[in-house]
């Protein structure tokens, strides 16, 4: 004889949290190590730092691959945390879309940005 107490529970959704979750920690150990690199050279950097040298730091080849691997990681981050943000406190759907929409919209123009300020250097 089964015993059920209370109500069965429907579990429905995206079942986003766990990759969220993940994504979120994951980006933000990049973006930390990237803030170490970053930092060790200018720490270590001897002599005066003016733009050449701040130019320098993202001349060479790896520098520019971390740096654009942070930036994806950062734009995910972004992502992640601000439809988290619209799914919990913006309630009619349309006005979610929209602003979902704006955001990715703000992001890809941000990373396009971000790149071509990149690999101008």
């Amino acid at each position: 004889m089964a015993v059920n107490y209370g109500s069965r529970r429907t579990v429905v959704g995206a079942h986003y949290g766990v990759r969220d979750w993940l994504a979120q920690r994951v980006t933000a150990v990049l973006m930390a190590l990237f803030t170490v690199v970053v930092l060790a050279q200018l720490i270590f950097f001897r002599g005066e730092i003016g733009y050449d040298k701040w130019a320098g730091i993202f001349v060479p080849q790896p520098m520019k691959m971390l740096t654009f691997a942070t930036i994806v990681g950062l734009l995910f981050h972004v992502w992640v945390g601000m439809r988290e943000v619209l799914m919990d406190y913006v309630k009619p759907v349309g006005v979610r879309l929209v602003l979902q929409i704006l955001v990715i919209v703000w992001l890809v123009g941000c990373a396009g940005w971000a790149i071509q300020v990149l690999w101008r250097v």
